[in-house]
């Protein structure tokens, strides 16, 4: 338990303390971690210039630039529990919030599609401060108390959390059911259940979950996404227009094609914002296997 209290620990300093402290603090660590961490900051940059095509110089740069947002990043998170619902609105402002409130008042949930952009745990905190219904799903860490820990900050500013691997999908199910937001991040590798569909030019599996809510419960999919101010102080959340399943019977190709929709709104947003995704994370990691070459398999058999 010397982790957890560790982290509370942390936290109730960094909360007691100026929010531009904190962003101050936060960019040398970012620049510390530029440093040391030299696997990630390789993969990341060699990464950045396969997918998008630029420089080395430019990679490194974007990168750079990540690590030390990255570094204001975890900082911030200690400082969740400062946050509240009458100064969020001066550290985190959203654009077109009335297109989540129109899509809410259809009244069959809505499903928000975000990535990891930025701080976005700082989106969850917004969305849920500033009134908006939300329900999420966290991904257990490999240290439970880590999570633990995680979850108890998100519920702190109104999240519901419903962690993968339990009962989620019910959770998940009831939140709809009542007309809440049901935030799912779909950027990172699906495994081998996941829906193949290109991804800056290459099969990446991805998280199946947005098209099964949309699906099920004919909900809009309202893709939201959290970016750094350029000065480093602040956010801002960027709405995107719903983004709607279109059901002709064929499950496995609308499911397809609705996830193939979310990929392309996700990529538009990071080649906007290169240094605000995280660029070292596994997002590849399943490999591809085409359907003629799965064909030929079972044939040999």
């Amino acid at each position: 338990m010397w982790l957890y209290y560790l982290l509370k620990t942390m936290s109730a300093i960094i909360s007691h303390l100026p929010y531009k402290l904190v962003v101050n603090i936060g960019v040398t660590l970012g620049h510390l971690y530029w440093r040391i961490a030299k696997k990630q900051r390789i993969r990341a940059e060699e990464t950045m210039c396969e997918r998008l095509g630029v420089s080395k110089e430019e990679a490194r740069k974007n990168i750079k630039g990540l690590f030390v947002k990255t570094g204001i990043t975890f900082l911030e998170i200690l400082y969740m529990p400062a946050l509240n619902k009458d100064n969020i609105r001066g550290l985190v402002t959203i654009d077109r919030p009335e297109i989540m409130w129109e899509a809410l008042s259809e009244g069959k949930g809505v499903v928000v599609l975000a990535c990891h952009m930025d701080n976005w745990e700082w989106l969850g905190a917004a969305l849920a401060l500033y009134g908006f219904p939300l329900s999420a799903v966290e991904k257990p860490q490999p240290n439970r108390v880590y999570s633990n820990f995680m979850n108890e900050l998100r519920t702190g500013v109104g999240q519901e959390i419903f962690s993968r691997g339990t009962s989620e999908i019910l959770g998940c199910a009831r939140a709809m059911k009542k007309g809440r937001m049901l935030g799912l991040i779909a950027d990172q590798d699906g495994g081998y259940n996941g829906i193949f569909v290109p991804f800056f030019g290459k099969m990446a599996s991805t998280p199946n979950g947005p098209a099964y809510f949309s699906r099920k419960f004919k909900a809009p999919i309202v893709p939201a996404f959290i970016v750094r101010n350029e000065n480093y102080y602040g956010h801002r959340v960027i709405v995107k227009d719903p983004i709607y399943y279109e059901d002709t019977g064929d499950q496995k190709t609308d499911d397809y094609n609705v996830t193939l929709k979310m990929t392309r709104t996700i990529e538009e947003i990071i080649r906007e914002y290169p240094d605000n995704w995280l660029w070292f994370q596994h997002r590849w990691n399943t490999p591809y296997t085409p359907p003629e070459e799965e064909d030929g398999n079972l044939d040999e058999k």
